[in-house]
């Protein structure tokens, strides 16, 4: 079933033009989302749970700005699944929030990669769950990716018994940072089902809304009154996270997945550079292996993907009389 939102959008074949200006939607929602993520990590001393709040809040902003300009304000708050957006938002909320946590305790860029692990997982959670057909090429594809993770993460798992190794803070951000990519695995899915009854601006407002309520939970846990400097830092997050989610759904509507997904793990480079010039963040080789390793098998599984919706067309097609 097509969604609302998709039906109304112009088509992704109109020509090149379209899919240039898919990609720099792409890319323009890549780097926003890097310069979101520089901020709340610059703003030191916030639990995640209060980062959450400020980041689902402030991006209400712009999404209500962008729907009140298409004038579909009300058909953005219209929905016929509300039981399915809360559930969306729980597990939002939680990937969101430990995502955070591990920022706080990562370096910017292997914070990004890890995170790359959870289209992988998609993967396997879509073949136990939806009962989806895994062939032998995107299995072979999923447990490389993950072998990356391994690669990036093996310093780190190592040097837990070493007299110099890493402190407990980080080793909890690391295994953070992994649970946010498994449950940000799950809201997928849950948004899979969603997009069957639901329009695109539905799933955004209803998920900020209720992750911006659902964090107010975590205030008995030790929230901080911010300084200027990092409520600054908050609400420019804030504000960023909704531009970009806005701009990354229009790209979608000027050129397919498969040609736009790629153009996701641009954000590793961007991470790399303002970790480095940021926070002073070294890049290590092993880092840098498995990154690579987890970007090369995101990349085929989106192509294969994309091969094999060929290939489903054309039998159609062959099959049509």
């Amino acid at each position: 079933m097509t969604s609302p939102a998709a039906a109304s959008a112009p088509s992704v074949h109109a020509g090149g033009t379209n899919a240039l200006r898919g990609i720099g939607l792409k890319v323009a929602s890549v780097c926003i989302f890097v310069v979101m993520a520089t901020c709340l990590k610059a703003a030191q001393g916030i639990p995640a749970g209060q980062l959450v709040f400020y980041r689902s809040l402030f991006a209400i902003i712009p999404v209500i700005a962008w729907l009140l300009w298409k004038r579909q304000l009300v058909a953005g708050l219209k929905t016929a699944n509300p039981v399915g957006h809360v559930l969306r938002g729980l597990i939002g909320v939680g990937s969101m929030g430990l995502g955070f946590f591990g920022l706080t305790k990562l370096p910017l860029p292997e914070s990004t990669a890890i995170g790359y692990a959870s289209p992988l997982l998609l993967v396997i959670l879509g073949a136990l769950l939806l009962k989806e057909r895994v062939f032998i090429y995107r299995w072979t594809a999923v447990i490389v990716g993950l072998a990356g993770v391994g690669i990036m993460l093996w310093p780190r798992l190592t040097l837990l018994t070493h007299p110099a190794g890493l402190g407990a803070e980080e080793t909890i951000g690391v295994i953070a940072a992994l649970g946010a990519a498994f449950l940000s695995a799950f809201a997928m899915l849950q948004v899979r089902r969603l997009v069957q009854t639901e329009r695109t601006e539905t799933i955004v407002l209803y998920f900020f809304v209720s992750a911006s309520f659902l964090s107010l939970l975590t205030l008995p846990f030790g929230w901080v009154w911010p300084n200027p400097q990092q409520t600054a830092l908050l609400v420019t997050a804030g504000i960023a996270g909704g531009i970009a989610q806005i701009l990354l759904t229009a790209c979608y509507r000027y050129a397919d997945l498969s040609v736009i997904a790629p153009f996701e793990y641009t954000s590793l480079l961007i991470s790399l550079v303002i970790g480095y010039f940021v926070f002073g963040d070294m890049p290590t080789l092993l880092m840098i292996i498995g990154a690579s390793i987890v970007v090369c098998s995101g990349i085929f599984v989106v192509l294969r993907e994309h091969y094999l919706g060929l290939d489903r067309i054309r039998s159609r097609e062959a099959n049509t009389p």
